[in-house]
């Protein structure tokens, strides 16, 4: 059974940090393409970052670039997204997602983290 279980999400002051994690069970995890997105309410989930199988290319929505980094750790099958200065329309559930076919679709997703950014 594949599981993407994400965490780290919370309450946090714009301006302020927040490490997102996910980890993966039932997949193996080095051969995935791993991203996060996000939703914002009434919006529709877009995506935020990815970063390949072997660590060697990331890519980042226009909005988040600068802030946040995505990184992961093929030896404990975790994927993780730093986010610096927040703001608040970073403010959204946050989706972390597997993709076996290089970002083109997405196989696995979590059920998503809070991340409310208040002025």
């Amino acid at each position: 059974q594949v599981q993407l279980v994400e965490s780290g999400g919370g309450l946090v002051q714009a301006g302020g940090s927040l490490r997102l994690s996910c980890a993966a069970s039932g997949i193996t995890f080095s051969r995935y393409h791993m991203a996060w997105f996000r939703q914002a309410p009434e919006k529709e989930r877009e995506f935020v970052a990815s970063i390949s199988e072997t660590r060697d290319s990331t890519d980042y929505t226009d909005s988040v670039k600068g802030r946040f980094t995505i990184s992961r750790d093929n030896a404990k099958n975790t994927v993780h997204l730093q986010m610096n200065s927040l703001k608040l329309e970073d403010t959204a559930v946050y989706y972390c997602t597997a993709s076996r076919w290089g970002g083109r679709h997405y196989d696995y997703w979590g059920q998503g983290t809070q991340v409310t950014v208040s002025s």
